[in-house]
């Protein structure tokens, strides 16, 4: 009986010990994973900064075009409005 719980003990802790490699592995390959993620995570970061970036130098620019149009726009309004006004047709 003593044997027979001896080989069993002893199969468990081969099986066990049998297990600890792979389970080493799948830490390591988690954590490869994790680092590669950190990375495109990072690179995804300065991806969108360097679109934001551009969208705001867009914006800029288009701002900076449009201006003078305003302005043009803007200038009838203005001498309409500081145009006397037209005296009344008598009746």
């Amino acid at each position: 009986m003593r044997i027979t719980a001896l080989i069993a003990a002893s199969a468990a802790a081969l099986a066990l010990a049998a297990c600890q490699p792979a389970a080493t592995d799948k830490a390591e390959d988690a954590a490869a994973d994790a680092t590669d993620a950190a990375a495109t995570a990072t690179d995804a970061a300065a991806t969108a900064d360097a679109a934001a970036t551009d969208a705001a130098a867009a914006a800029t620019d288009a701002a900076a075009a449009a201006a003078p149009a305003a302005d043009a726009a803007a200038a009838p309004a203005a001498d309409a409005a500081a145009a006397p006004a037209a005296p009344a047709a008598a009746h």
